[in-house]
């Protein structure tokens, strides 16, 4: 029996070990049944020494730049004397299952800095444009003592959704000239969005930027009441490093700002509850799954509905109350 690498990993962890850090993040992501077991012992022990970060999801468009904004925004923390964790979430190869997007050679200057630290993840198959244990990876990061975690999602659409479910504050980035792209996104921007950056916004593309700021305010505030918070539009260009502090400021008083209301602890509140159930979801489907029958009366019910065109929700209700009801 292998002796289990978690008590050493936690000690060192707690003492901001990267090194540690990156082994238990590999442990997390694994498969193996003992390796799942130390998982737990380690998010166990490390769980009371987070929730001290503030919690960035950054999402847009293929092609925004969000690793280049990243980079920016990440050596201006670096700067300022933050510890910086980047958790990029990269869609994973078919043949590997492994990251094929490569981030952190995209941050290269960023990569560098020993206050640091940057962790391509792939998807390995999770909806939503995050990893399966993105959430896990933040609660470890956060014990290692970094003060602002950074989630890059994969894409749009979903993502959005899944990130804003584990982070302080959503910020969605757009481009200029993106044409009919804008339309395509509005209603997300306007119902998730904390904070959207308009990135590349140097040189002839200043002029596109700015009307894109305009109509992106019109829009947000046609859609939310005078109640609702509004998410304010600020332009950016990584490669001239603007707009860089600004949208720190603005992260700093949003984080601030929910810190002195409650909103934050209450929205942390929902995400823990959130986190659960889809913890049992999951466990559900892998106790079904492990089931020595399941294979079989998967094949049988298919045949059935085939066959009788039976409701596949009163199928797969059938199915899974007897799975439960006979135990292996």
């Amino acid at each position: 029996m292998t002796l289990s690498p978690a008590p050493q990993l936690i000690k060192e962890i707690s003492q901001g070990s990267r090194p540690a850090l990156a082994r238990a993040i590999t442990i997390l992501e694994s498969t193996r049944t003992d390796h799942r077991q130390w998982a737990e012992e380690i998010l166990e022990s490390l769980l009371p020494k987070s929730g001290n970060a503030i919690r960035v999801a950054i999402s847009g468009p293929p092609g925004v730049g969000k690793s280049s904004f990243i980079e920016a925004l990440g050596l201006h923390l670096v700067n300022l004397g933050k510890k910086l964790a980047v958790l990029a979430i990269d869609p994973s190869s078919p043949v590997t299952g492994g990251s094929i997007l490569g981030d952190k050679t995209r941050m290269e200057e960023l990569a560098k800095s020993e206050s640091c630290f940057i962790r391509p993840s792939p998807t390995s198959g999770a909806l939503g444009g995050v990893a399966r244990h993105t959430r896990e990876t933040l609660f470890l990061c956060e014990a290692a003592g970094f003060d602002v975690i950074l989630i890059e999602t994969v894409g749009i659409g979903q993502s959005e959704v899944m990130a804003a479910s584990m982070t302080d504050i959503f910020v969605q980035l757009h481009q200029p000239y993106s044409g009919d792209e804008l339309q395509g996104i509005k209603k997300g921007v306007m119902e998730l969005a904390d904070l959207v950056v308009i990135t590349k916004a140097d040189g002839d593309a200043k002029t596109a930027a700015d009307l894109a700021r305009v109509e992106l305010e019109r829009a947000i505030s046609l859609t939310r009441t005078e109640a609702e918070e509004k998410a304010d539009v600020l332009i950016s260009s990584a490669h001239n490093n603007i707009g860089i502090t600004e949208v720190w400021r603005k992260l700093e008083n949003i984080y601030a700002s929910r810190t002195t209301s409650g909103a934050l602890r209450s929205k942390r509140k929902k995400q823990a509850r959130s986190w659960l159930q889809q913890e049992i979801e999951s466990e559900l489907f892998d106790l079904l799954s492990s089931h020595p029958r399941y294979d079989d009366m998967l094949a049988t019910t298919v045949g059935r509905l085939e066959a009788s065109g039976e409701h596949c929700g009163r199928a797969a209700r059938n199915l899974v109350r007897t799975l439960l009801t006979q135990a292996p």
